[in-house]
Parts: C-alpha cells; sequence; structure tokens
C-alpha cells in the first residue's frame, strides 16, 4: 500500500493509521481474534453494511493483515484469516478493550472478558515494560531517534541513548 495520508511524518504510528486507523478496520480484526471468518460472521457479528465490510477486508488483505482463501460452497464463499502480521495486533485491540472498559464503560461494567486458556484466570492489564519487566509510566520513558530517523527527528529528540 502506498503510504500518502501522512506524507510530511517520519512517524510508525502514522504509517501504522494509514493501515489500521480506519475504525471498522480494528473492529474487523477484532472479530477475527475472536474466531470469525467468513463475510456473513463478520456482517452479521458488526451489523457492518455488505460494501463498507468488502472493502475494509479488502485492505487488510492487500495490506497483508489477512489472507482470503477460497472454499467450496454455493455463492463463491471464503475464509478470512488473520496473517503474522494481523495476528501482532492483538496487544492494541487488549490494550484498546482495557482502555474502553476503564474509561468509557467504567471499572467493572466490561462487557467481554479474556482468560488465560491455560490457567483459567483473567487476563492482566496491558502495560508497558523495561527489559528487566518492571513496569514504566509515561514519566519513566525518554524519546530518542532510532535507526530510521530524518534529520528533522534527530534534531528534535537528540542523540540515541
Amino acid at each position: 500500500m502506498k503510504n500518502d495520508t501522512f506524507p510530511s511524518q517520519t512517524c510508525s504510528v502514522a504509517r501504522a493509521l494509514e493501515q489500521i486507523g480506519e475504525w471498522w478496520t480494528l473492529l474487523i480484526v477484532r472479530e477475527a481474534f475472536f474466531g470469525a471468518r467468513r463475510f456473513g460472521e463478520f456482517e452479521r457479528n458488526l451489523k457492518i453494511a455488505k460494501n463498507v465490510l468488502s472493502e475494509r477486508l479488502a485492505k487488510l488483505v492487500e495490506n497483508g493483515l489477512m489472507e482470503r482463501t477460497d472454499v467450496r460452497g454455493r455463492g463463491n464463499p471464503r475464509d478470512y484469516s488473520l496473517t503474522d502480521r494481523g495476528r501482532d495486533l492483538f496487544p492494541i485491540v487488549v490494550a484498546l478493550m482495557q482502555w474502553g472498559d476503564r474509561w468509557i464503560v467504567g471499572e467493572g461494567r466490561a462487557p467481554i472478558l479474556l482468560f488465560d486458556r491455560e490457567s483459567g484466570e483473567e487476563i492482566s492489564r496491558m502495560q508497558v515494560s523495561a527489559a528487566s519487566g518492571r513496569p514504566l509510566s509515561l514519566e519513566d520513558v525518554r524519546v530518542a531517534p532510532g535507526p530510521g530517523a530524518d534529520e528533522a527527528i534527530r534534531r528534535r529528540f537528540g542523540s540515541p541513548p
């Protein structure tokens, strides 16, 4: 996919939003995490217009987040499954869900809970951690230019650690 929505920004967040920033896109990915595979399942679970769903699924396939497989049956059915790239969105969807549970619907009112299949325990809140595993807050992190930084980024954030 051509990256042209944010052409002046050297930023991984901006590049990612070009592929997953439209809200139906992440809801389709969420449904795939929950087991949806067929067009009709996505349509029924999301109550989304067919043309919008078709366009978003095509974009997810084009961007390598999902793959489409023709299956046997009437009406030219297809399965949609997440690629490794799409499955890597799992922590993002969980973090958004947990943020919504806390700040939108309210603590103790989550409409959906996630459990560890092995232990049966509810999963813990997503957090950013140091390499040692120590939880980090915004105040604990500093920003530095990375290997793909342009001159503007290097000027803005200084030298790497």
